[in-house]
């Protein structure tokens, strides 16, 4: 962002309506914190006018009699006193509600923040970095309301400095105007520090969620870096996101430990201006030493409290890119529509795709993932989705489960279509188990309910289905186990079989399985086949889709749809495709003769 006097008024229009956003929204705690302010500023003013007093009424009549009256030493000590307890209630009072008003700014953004992430359909996400997104909604966040803080305190600096003008002026018109020169100087020296902070600091912002970015990247690919050893590379490409953000973070450093000095020292010159114009005038009798000793220690006061302003300004660049990015999440378009209809039917849910076409975001033209796929699934049927590599398939089981919706086409539950369904009846309908398995480090109980009041009898239940009922009973404490970041105590077959057990816990009528049982046994796999099938003959189970590979798997299902390229080449029972589809044959014996040899590598028994 360049730096110029054409950039910068438009930076702090910006600033300004951001502070606008938040004092809308907490009128309240914004007045208290003003008005605290407002008392810290005014009982400022009030101790340099009682030390003034004390020194004229006090100090010196003691200094010419040799005594000091108990009475007058009483009444210094009280008015010092005073306004010193009125001082610290009104700092007090102004950092709490500065404070107050800065978190709950923070809080609120950071859930409307989160709450647009659940909402945008998962084809936005695609396009949006996971490491940007936190980054979105922590330091963005953070940044835009930064100037919250320091806020209250300058706008008391203003009441302050009105008041102590009158002050001064009713004290000796030279003295004040002397005292004045300071003010123009300091509020130039803001406007250059600003000037040059701005696009340091917008640029540090910048390379903040970078660096966030690559960071987050690298822990979540930490195997493949690790595997395919690409560790100098990964923390050579950390390192130089790392490096320009520490020096964007120097030269905001560089400025400010430039300009601080100068803000220092210039209220530092005014007091000896006015000290030098002071005591001209107190020689020829305009003013008395009391006034004079008040209006020197005002200007001192004044020092510190006058860098609020500067601090605002400093922050606001910050604000402003913050506030942009978070606004660019909270405006962001393309969530999914809903309608009316519940999904409130008993049993296993019916399911028809009509002709639905569909292509990523970005995509070139014509490449589509899916085009013009049809199929209609009776209820309690279990249907196997066979394909090649790149066929559609988990695109498919998106679709089904409504995690985006068709380019083109239906996909209907019980005949009403998902894109009509009320919020939540289809996630409260059907459940899809993906073929990326992602548990929490929580426990067991935590993993498969995830916060959901279930008994622990139909937790078992669940986990008896998914065959995860006996190694989850061995675990030192059950249910209550901890299964560690990302489920690394598990296995991988492990992991699967609780990840199915927290979609069955739910008792969906509609259940996808995307490859979801690649890392279980062949034997394991059968079994829970097997036990959804008794559970669809008991009327209890559901609509089954499941992406498989495995011959023995394939052959549990009702029907078979094989696809190619994006398209339902054919479908039937899996002997009849056996027969009739070359492509299908060859896909399914290439994976047999596959597992076949991976097993024997292992010195595993070969089954039929």
């Amino acid at each position: 962002m360049p730096a110029g006097p054409k950039v910068e008024p438009r930076i702090l229009r910006e600033g300004l309506r951001v502070l606008w956003v938040a004092i809308r929204a907490e009128p309240r705690v914004f007045a208290l914190a003003v008005t605290a302010s407002a008392l810290y500023a005014a009982m400022t003013v009030a101790s340099a006018w009682v030390l003034g007093w004390a020194t004229e009424q006090v100090v010196l009549p003691a200094l010419r009699q040799g005594r000091a009256g108990a009475g007058a030493l009483a009444a210094a000590a009280l008015a010092i006193v005073g306004v010193a307890v009125l001082k610290a209630l009104g700092v007090a009072g102004r950092r709490f509600y500065a404070g107050l008003m800065q978190y709950r700014m923070q809080a609120r953004y950071r859930r409307a923040v989160t709450r647009q992430y659940l909402r945008l359909p998962l084809a936005w996400h695609h396009r949006h970095p996971t490491g940007q997104l936190l980054s979105n909604a922590n330091a963005d966040v953070e940044a835009a309301w930064a100037p919250l803080a320091p806020l209250p305190m300058a706008v008391g600096v203003a009441f302050m400095l009105l008041v102590a003008a009158v002050s001064i002026l009713a004290v000796d018109v030279p003295v004040a105007l002397v005292g004045f020169c300071v003010f123009p100087a300091i509020a130039l020296l803001n406007v250059v520090y600003q000037r040059r902070l701005s696009p340091l600091a917008a640029r540090a912002q910048q390379l903040r969620a970078e660096v966030s970015e690559v960071a987050h990247e690298s822990f979540e690919g930490a195997l493949v870096v690790k595997t395919l050893g690409r560790e100098r590379a990964e923390t050579e490409r950390f390192t130089d996101r790392a490096r320009r953000l520490r020096d964007a973070n120097v030269a905001v450093g560089r400025v400010r430990g430039m300009f601080d000095p100068l803000l220092e020292a210039l209220p530092t010159l005014g007091v000896l201006a006015v000290l030098l114009v002071g005591s001209v005038r107190l020689e020829s009798g305009a003013l008395n030493a009391g006034d004079l000793v008040g209006v020197s220690y005002l200007f001192t006061l004044l020092a510190w409290p006058i860098r609020a302003l500067g601090w605002v300004l400093a922050e606001i660049p910050r604000s402003v890119v913050g506030w942009q990015r978070v606004r660019e999440v909270l405006d962001a378009s393309g969530s999914l529509p809903y309608g009316e209809h519940p999904l409130d039917g008993e049993g296993p849910a019916g399911l028809q795709v009509e002709r639905v076409r569909f292509a990523y975001a970005g995509a070139e033209d014509g490449a589509r993932v899916l085009h013009d796929v049809s199929l209609s699934v009776e209820p309690g049927r279990t249907i196997a989705v066979v394909g090649p590599t790149g066929s559609g398939k988990s695109t498919l089981t998106s679709l089904l489960v409504r995690l985006v919706d068709p380019d083109e086409g239906t996909v209907l539950l019980d005949g009403i279509d998902a894109r009509r369904a009320a919020r939540g009846a289809v996630a409260a309908t059907a459940a899809l188990v993906p073929q990326q398995t992602f548990l929490f480090d929580d426990t067991v109980r935590g993993n498969v309910t995830l916060g959901a009041d279930i008994p622990d009898e139909r937790i078992w239940q669940a986990l008896r289905l998914a065959q995860a009922d006996g190694f989850v009973a061995a675990l030192p404490e059950g249910l209550d186990t901890r299964v560690g970041e990302r489920g690394a105590t598990l296995s991988g077959g492990q992991r699967q079989r609780l990840a199915l057990a927290r979609a069955l816990v739910r008792r969906p009528r509609l259940l996808v399985l995307d490859d979801a049982t690649s890392s279980v046994d062949p034997q394991v796999e059968a079994r829970i086949l097997q036990g959804l099938r008794a559970a669809q003959d008991a009327g209890a189970g559901a609509t089954v889709i499941v992406v498989a590979y495995r011959k023995a798997t394939i052959a549990l299902a009702d029907e078979v749809v094989y696809l190619e390229r994006g398209r339902v080449v054919d479908r039937g029972a899996h002997a009849e495709l056996l027969e009739r589809c070359a492509g299908y044959r060859e896909l399914v014996n290439a994976y047999e003769r596959a597992e076949a040899e991976r097993r024997a590598a292992h010195g595993e028994e070969v089954t039929a």
